[in-house]
């Protein structure tokens, strides 16, 4: 095997989780940002210039505190869990095309991980991994609140990721793929997915919103009903684990409805300013990845707007919208984008 091969592929495990976990810590500092905008107060102004350094001084707390591991509880799986919800969160980024490939000392460099045949497959694989996590603490807890918790979470994400797979089948008849690189790659420019599949992109939306336990679907935490709910019993830095791992999925799930609905690392007029005498096909790369996670920031916006402007469900609600709403809706999404397929053909 070449070792450059695999230096560049470790180099960028390694800077993927570093900006992963970078962005969610200072997601946790944008949310309280956001909620004090909307709610006309200030937020974090203490620690550092603005708050800047906030997150760091939560981090810090999250690693002095006092770890507790309550005496019923099954020990092993009561680690696990929050190291298991870490690790679903973190693997999501491997099939993710975060730009356009790099020349280094005339070295083509792609800025993905894998690129397999099967990535989104690959995506919805880790997606029902992750409510591992969240089940093994709850159940491990020995907590009746954290283990209704723990039956919240799965049955709220087996519900959401039927919806969430019939909507990316509408999606795969009009991309003919299963591998995001290709998928981007068709979006060239402005010809973005969410054009063509715009009933798809709300039911996937919605339903991210869901596998994320994201307000208003954030049932399995719930702190008016549950205390805390598969973390009640959490402490210390499993318990900042937990919280990491939300941030990371809300950081990838922006990823993915960018990959798939939003272009990726396609932006308008992206030919143009690649013509320009200036710009080299690095630069021109690099312009495309940052208005790639320009659209990510944008979708971690707005899952941050939403969390601070609607009510929670309850949760004969959550299961109504889910059955009742999503998954006919994205059938009906399915026999009409086949109907179109085979009449333009045709």
């Amino acid at each position: 095997m070449d070792i450059n091969f695999v230096i560049e592929k470790f180099a960028l495990v390694t800077a993927l989780f570093a900006i992963s976990l970078v962005i969610a810590m200072y997601s946790t500092y944008a949310e309280r940002k956001v909620a004090a905008f909307l709610q006309d107060r200030l937020g974090p102004d203490r620690a550092g210039p603005f708050g800047i350094l906030q997150p760091l001084a939560d981090g810090v707390k999250m690693f002095m505190k006092e770890e507790i591991i309550p005496g019923n509880a099954s020990k092993w799986l009561f680690m696990v869990g929050p190291g298991l919800a870490m690790l679903c969160a973190c693997i999501g980024t491997a099939v993710i095309p975060w730009g356009q490939d790099l020349n280094i000392g005339g070295r083509v460099v792609p800025l993905q991980v894998t690129d397999i045949n099967v990535g989104v497959l690959y995506i919805f694989g880790v997606v029902s991994l992750g409510v591992y996590g969240v089940m093994i603490g709850g159940w491990a807890s020995n907590n009746k609140y954290s283990l209704l918790s723990a039956i919240r979470a799965a049955s709220q994400n087996i519900s959401y990721e039927i919806a969430m797979g019939l909507s990316i089948i509408a999606l795969l008849l009009v991309t003919n793929s299963l591998s995001l690189k290709e998928i981007v790659e068709q979006q060239h420019g402005f010809g973005w997915n969410v054009w063509v599949q715009p009933l798809g992109f709300l039911i996937f939306m919605v339903c991210s919103f869901a596998e994320t336990n994201r307000a208003p679907f954030d049932l399995p935490e719930c702190e008016t009903e549950l205390i805390g709910g598969y973390h009640t019993e959490y402490s210390s830095m499993k318990l900042g684990f937990y919280l990491f791992a939300e941030y990371i999925n809300m950081f990838v799930s922006s990823a993915v409805m960018a990959t798939l609905y939003f272009g990726g690392y396609n932006y308008p007029f992206m030919d143009t300013v690649a013509g320009l005498s200036w710009v080299t096909p690095n630069l021109a790369a690099i312009f495309g990845t940052l208005a790639f996670f320009l659209k990510i920031f944008a979708f971690i916006f707005f899952f941050m707007w939403v969390r601070w402007t609607i009510p929670r469900f309850r949760y004969d609600q959550l299961m109504n919208l889910g059955w009742k709403v999503l998954i006919p809706l994205a059938i009906a999404n399915i026999v009409i984008t086949g109907i179109v397929i085979a009449v333009i053909k045709f």
